[in-house]
Formats: C-alpha cells, structure tokens, sequence
C-alpha cells in the first residue's frame, strides 16, 4: 500500500493537512535538536522529507522504513545529501545494535505498526543512555467540539481530497480508520514510559491534530518511573 501511494505522497499529506505538514515537521526537527557529529534514526522515515530536514544540521541520519517504494522516492529527492543513509527496517526487529544512536525519531508511522509497544522498545535499545526520542503522531483533539469538527473533516472531506490528487484512495481510507483508533496522547505517554523511557512528557500541535511525545533513555539504563506530563 505504501509503495503505491509513495510518488505522490507528500503532494497528497500538503493538500490533506492545508499545509500544516511543513510546520509539523519543523516543530520535530526542534524537538529532535539534531546537533553535527550525531547519530539520528528517523523511523518510518517514508519519502524522507523529516530526514532530510534532520540532515541539515550536520547530524549523520538514518531513514529508515519498511517500504522499499517509499525509501527509493526518498533515495529519489533527498540522495544528494552526504550525511543521509537509507536502511529498509522493521519497526519491531530493527537491524542496529545496542545503543548506536544518540536519538530516535518516527513521524506518523507508529500507528501502522502491528505491534507499537514493541517498536518503542526496539527505539529503546538502539538508543544511547541519555538519548531522546521524539514521536510526532495523529492524536486526539481535547476540545470536544473541534474534535467532531476533525473527525467531520477525517470521514467525509479526506478521503475526497485523497482520491483527486493522490494514486490510492483505499489506502487513505485506512489512513481514516488508524487515525480513528489509535489511542489518546496519556496512553501513547504511559506506553513509552513501559517501554523504560523517562522525562516522558507530550506537546500538542494545531489543536491537538498532532501531538509532539518526548522522552530520555535513562542514563544507568533504568526502567522509567518519573509520571508523564503535557506542555
């Protein structure tokens, strides 16, 4: 499904979201604070666009994703870039070893991973003690009324808008229903803090469309016991 949606997916994202995709992506870019001489993972990094934009600080990144279509769009646009390797990856056996990496990231790509929990312990292992992780995913708008506003906009208008300009109608029909049952920002926070992360804590973008979830490695590679808490 993604190696069918891959040529014209960022188009397709800029339309759906009114361009808010660029300012999401901005916002993670900021919470990753890629700094040069790192070692980043983004996962299910799709077409590479957030990777792209980590590379730019000088970071050596990794795109990492399942889709093979999705990687040789990325490989396509972004190949030029020296500090920016491509890796197809499962989310829940990653092919890294322990503590490589001095932070971790997936946009928009946990939610279609059969087993989530485990995906963030994998992100765990690969990441350094006192590393971070940014999770920029779908989330659940808190104000009751914008939130059936989105949800109108998600089932009548989306798919409408998916169908004219992107190459796979059917696979943002699903796009609709992940986002629909995927769990709220406290859950998504008490998952990450099973997985042993720390500092858990989450941020809200355009009403809560988004939501920006932060976390540390714990530096003696305890699991975490510190409460969550939103921003």
């Amino acid at each position: 499904m993604f190696d069918q949606v891959a040529a014209r997916y960022d188009i397709t994202n800029v339309a759906m979201t009114f361009g808010n995709d660029a300012l999401w992506r901005a916002a993670t870019t900021r919470a990753v604070a890629p700094q040069p001489g790192e070692r980043i993972l983004d996962l299910a990094a799709g077409t590479a666009s957030s990777s792209a934009s980590l590379a730019r600080s000088g970071a050596e990144v990794v795109a990492a994703d399942f889709s093979p279509g999705m990687l040789a769009e990325g490989r396509r646009r972004h190949g030029g870039l020296r500090n920016l390797s491509f890796v197809q990856a499962d989310a829940t056996d990653l092919p890294f070893a322990d503590g490589e990496f001095d932070a971790v990231t997936m946009s928009y790509g946990l939610r279609n991973v059969e087993r989530p929990k485990k995906a963030l312990a994998e992100l765990f292992r690969v990441t350094k003690p006192g590393g971070r992780l940014v999770i920029n995913e779908f989330s659940t708008p808190p104000d009751r009324r914008f939130r059936g506003l989105y949800r109108f906009y998600n089932d009548r208008v989306l798919p409408r808008v998916a169908r004219v300009i992107g190459s796979n109608g059917e696979a943002y029909d699903y796009l609709n229903e992940s986002i629909r049952h995927w769990p709220d920002q406290k859950t998504l926070a008490a998952w990450i803090r099973d997985a042993g992360w720390t500092d858990v804590r989450y941020r809200n973008l355009t009403f809560g469309i988004v939501a920006l979830h932060h976390a540390v490695k714990p530096s003696d590679g305890q699991g975490a016991s510190a409460e969550d808490a939103s921003a």
